[in-house]
């Protein structure tokens, strides 16, 4: 719960719809994305929702808070929440429970809960007056609000509120009871129910205490209606016994928690170490075991993705899929340990589909959130499918939905199925997106492959080693590529928008479904300066070298290396980056992604590629452990010098069994083998040691050495007269290959490319490359070897355009913009192009606390009838429109005149990202007619323009960079 874990303490079951904790942090910052922090001292309330280690906030949901006083403070509760101080020696938190004696009100707060409700009893110390408060206004913007009283101390009502879920619906019930009273009626008891508007946002109870008064709440959920939370709180939680649902929440982890079990836990005399071990071991399962969440109501009901009641028969509806992280490892270790609960996911993601015409992508509370990039619930479905979790006629019915995901148009899907990958201009973190659609497609090709579907397979196939378009030979990275060539001054460390929460180094090895890497290349990774570049990323923790433990690119990497470094790693991570503190996790949990990859590396072994049957032997933590699945049990035993073969699996890291047994890898049938499995972690260097991070790879089939991408040359700003194209053929490194390289203009014929050429108009190339390779075989008949073709491709589509300038101006910036966002330079804001509203793409110039002015010389003194300057806000990100935008006209570059002005009229708190084109001719602003300059018609002349716009200044106190200073977003400036 400290650092930046982002987990919370409070009561939860396994995959519950219900997490009942306390929240420190309302205010939807970074730090408070599970409502709690380690840091923290005061507590604003105790809420039925929660997110375990996101990035981003939400949840939150029907928040109680207890009060006292000596007097009535009842009038003073209806416009002031409460919040009260506390120390953490006061707290206690184990699983299915939590406590919390508040410091400043004389009240025991004590929190367990079922799978669909919360229960909490507090407990109060003195005699005066006792208030619960329910605020539905919470953390959260609340849409819609009820409160309905359905008996004595008997409510219910719906909570609809808007945050990184932009509609979440929930219905809530409660009742409310004194063990030590017949009811609280009896003990001056009044309620009120404030009201905003229409919406209703607090309950106020009051009643008279004394010393010992236990007042217990239940609290029931539903994604359906009220009556459904009814149904589940008379079902899961019919009695007043705390102590007894405390007791059920308890042993239902203790049944989870031993599907995995640590022998070593018997030891008589366990270490010190050991201790924090094991501790570190099973919180990591924890959290494993809170995401995805169940979200149908007991009778089986649920709200889907359609907004309909739908009835789950058969199985149990989830949500919170956090899926570019959890495919990674969370989701495969379930697949082995929660075969039942996994089918479930799976066909959550058929039903959703079926609801919405898309599978899960990040999707909460029926939200799709569209947050991260990738559609890995492909990955997901694959890998169910290769441990057996879902069978080859559900794999059939979820094809529909897999093929559908990877021909759809969002998020540059269509731009890399057109090129065979994403440039700069197709999308943000374009890198990022295509090394992870290569291997979405590879899952897709993969599951066309199980089914036989062969005109499906021969398509999804070409798609997945469109990484390779992006790895330069030259430097052994993955690069952005940028109108047909590189993106110029690329750094390596430096983190920006053509990654993913990343840099060049650490996406550089991800492509997981290949299995040739250079070992040379991935040492550097960890050798590598262990300090960033460019732009801060909260996400980027943990650093050896370039490698970022903290955040899951990085991930599989270890288990990339020979052995001898892998084991010097693991030691390293699992010692320093998971440990018995606060602060144990060296970055955000993610909803199990990170827990996942420790349990699964305690136990000796990961899955570089999900979704391949295949397994990494890595550094075993414990000495002896059990997996128990179904009926089986799987016996994991780390031996030291002689492999203990009564053991089934045995994982040797043992010197003197090297020479004998070198098997580095094993599949999942090898874990249901009778007979006694030994695998040794012997040292296994690559023989392959090439330039590039990949080793030697040819495109699909790898007859041609150094596969690398057809660059199409030039700079990639606008030209002024005209523009020499050439076309490098960069595929090199095998005389027995022939390379014919084509190119066409304006979508024209394709001509074959012999020497550079000119352009004098806009136009747009596009070029690829034949590839083929030639075999000499000998014919016995005529005695000689006859050449043909042994291997035939053709490369992706490069694709450029180039633009050429409307005019000849030169500008003058007399202000410094961000080295991130620069537009291509200074001309970049007055060379006829505008930049996309995805102003990640990189065509916008940035300003931070700093005003923009700028003088442009027209070369020669011209008439002109408007002028204009096109800014961009997006709130969330820090950039907001200028407060206004001033226009001065000069012919001698020295004594300006002010002409005109706009004032900025779009809120800062407005969150759509927009463009707004500042044009005080077009709409009739103009401060005073210059009439020396002024021709006729109102027009006007000048040799020399200049615009200055005022930022915004310091991020407002409701901002989520509160403090902070805004950016300034322009391009383009144009006159008319």
């Amino acid at each position: 719960t400290g650092g930046t874990g982002h987990t919370f303490p409070g009561a939860t079951t396994p995959f519950a719809m219900v997490q009942l904790s306390p929240d420190t942090k309302i205010d939807g910052s970074w730090e408070g994305c599970s409502g709690y922090h380690h840091n923290d001292s005061i507590i604003h309330g105790f809420s039925h929702t929660h997110l375990s280690g996101t990035g981003c906030s939400d949840y939150g949901d029907i928040a109680f808070m207890p009060y006292f006083s000596k007097t009535d403070e009842f009038e003073k509760l209806k416009t002031q929440d409460v919040k009260a101080t506390f120390s953490h020696k006061n707290e206690k938190a184990m699983a299915g429970f939590y406590s919390v004696l508040l410091d400043d009100i004389p009240v025991k707060v004590e929190l367990t809960a079922t799978t669909r409700t919360g229960f909490q009893r507090y407990t109060y110390y003195e005699d005066g007056f006792g208030y619960v408060v329910l605020n539905l206004k919470h953390r959260d913007e609340l849409l819609e609000g009820s409160i309905h009283e359905k008996a004595n101390l008997t409510f219910s009502g719906i909570r609809r509120s808007k945050a990184w879920a932009a509609n979440q619906e929930l219905y809530y019930a409660i009742e409310m009871h004194s063990p030590l009273q017949s009811n609280m009626k009896g003990f001056y008891n009044y309620n009120y129910i404030v009201k905003e508007g229409t919406n209703d946002t607090k309950l106020i109870i009051r009643f008279k205490t004394y010393k010992g008064l236990q007042v217990l709440i239940k609290t029931a959920l539903s994604s359906c209606d009220e009556k459904g939370a009814f149904v589940n709180l008379n079902t899961e939680n019919a009695t007043w016994n705390f102590e007894e649902v405390k007791k059920q929440a308890f042993n239902s982890w203790e049944k989870e928690l031993n599907k995995i079990e640590v022998e070593d836990a018997k030891l008589p005399n366990k270490t010190n170490k050991l201790i924090d071990q094991l501790t570190t071991f099973y919180t990591a399962m924890y959290h494993c075991m809170i995401h995805p969440s169940i979200m149908n109501d007991v009778d089986g009901r649920y709200k889907g993705r359609d907004g309909k009641i739908h009835k789950a028969d058969g199985f149990n509806y989830y949500t919170v899929f956090s899926l570019w992280d959890t495919h990674r490892a969370l989701h495969p270790l379930l697949n082995i340990i929660d075969k039942k609960r996994s089918h479930d996911f799976v066909i959550t993601f058929l039903k959703q589909f079926e609801q919405s015409g898309r599978l899960p992508m990040w999707e909460l509370w029926n939200n799709e959130t569209d947050c991260m990039i990738g559609f890995h619930s492909v990955s997901v479905i694959l890998d169910a499918y290769k441990k057996q979790v879902i069978t080859k006629e559900e794999l059939l019915q979820l094809w529909p939905a897999v093929k559908a995901e990877a021909m759809s148009n969002r998020f540059g899907l269509e731009k890399f199925r057109e090129k065979g990958f994403l440039s700069v201009e197709d999308e943000s973190e374009s890198v990022s997106k295509t090394a992870e659609y290569s291997y979405n497609m590879w899952c897709v090709h993969a599951i066309a492959t199980e089914l036989n579907l062969k005109e499906e397979e021969n398509y999804f196939k070409k798609f997945e080693t469109a990484w390779q378009e992006l790895q330069n030979p030259k430097t052994g990275f993955m690069q952005p590529r940028k109108n047909g060539n590189w993106l110029p001054n690329f750094n390596p460390y430096e983190v920006n928008n053509n990654y993913t929460e990343a840099n060049g180094w650490q996406y550089s090895f991800y492509a997981p479904q290949n299995s040739n890497y250079n070992f040379n290349k991935l040492q550097a990774l960890f050798k590598a300066e262990n300090k960033t570049q460019g732009r801060s990323q909260a996400d980027i923790t943990g650093l050896i070298g370039q490698y970022a433990h903290g955040n899951e690119p990085s991930h599989n990497y270890i288990y990339l290396l020979d052995n001898e470094l892998r084991i010097k790693y693991l030691n390293h991570v699992m010692d320093s980056f998971y440990t018995n503190k606060p602060d144990g996790l060296i970055g955000n949990e993610d909803c199990g992604q990170m827990s996942a990859w420790y349990v699964m590396s305690a136990l000796g072994f990961y899955q570089t590629c999900p979704g391949k049957d295949l397994f990494t032997l890595g550094l075993p933590l414990f000495k002896n452990v059990q997996i128990k699945i179904d009926n089986n049990n799987i016996r994991f035993e780390k031996a030291y010098n002689k492999p203990n073969f009564q053991s089934p699996f045995c994982i040797s890291t043992s010197t003197a069994y090297r020479k004998n047994i070198f098997k580095q890898n094993f599949s999942y049938k090898d874990l249901f083998r009778n007979n006694k499995s030994t695998f040794t972690n012997s040292k296994m260097l690559p023989e392959n040691l090439e330039s590039n991070p990949f080793g030697s790879i040819a495109k699909e089939s790898g007859y041609c050495s150094n596969y690398a991408p057809l660059i199409i040359s030039k700079s990639n700003k606008p030209f002024v007269d005209t523009a020499k194209i050439s076309i490098d053929n960069l595929i090199a490194g095998d005389n027995n290959c022939k390379k014919n390289i084509y190119y066409s203009i304006d979508n024209g014929a394709y001509l074959p490319y012999k020497s550079p050429f000119f352009l004098y108009k806009s136009s747009i190339i596009k070029a690829f490359a034949e590839v083929v390779r030639f075999k000499n075989l000998y014919n016995n008949k005529t005695k000689k070897y006859t050449e043909v073709v042994d291997y035939y491709d053709t490369s992706n589509l490069s694709i450029a355009q180039f633009n050429k300038r409307p005019h000849n101006y030169k500008i003058k910036l007399n202000c410094t913009y961000n080295k991130q966002y620069t537009a291509d330079g200074d001309d970049g804001i007055i060379d006829g192009q505008f930049g996309d509203k995805d102003w990640r793409k990189g065509g916008w110039q940035g300003y931070q606390a700093q005003d923009f002015e700028a003088v442009i010389d027209m070369q020669q003194i011209k008439s002109f009838d408007e002028i204009s300057a096109n800014f961009l806000q997006d709130t969330r990100s820090w950039i907001l429109m200028p407060t206004k935008v001033e226009f001065y006209t000069s012919n001698d570059n020295i004594n300006f005149t002010l002409i005109a002005k706009e004032d900025n009229t779009i809120s800062a708190n407005d969150y759509n990202i927009q463009t707004h084109k500042f044009s005080p001719f077009m709409v009739d602003k103009v401060l005073e007619p210059m009439t020396t300059n002024k021709l006729k018609e109102g027009k006007y002349k000048a040799r020399y323009i200049k615009i200055k716009a005022y930022n915004f200044g310091k991020l407002p106190t409701w901002h989520a960079g509160k403090g902070d200073d805004a950016f300034i977003f322009i391009d383009e400036i144009d006159i008319n």
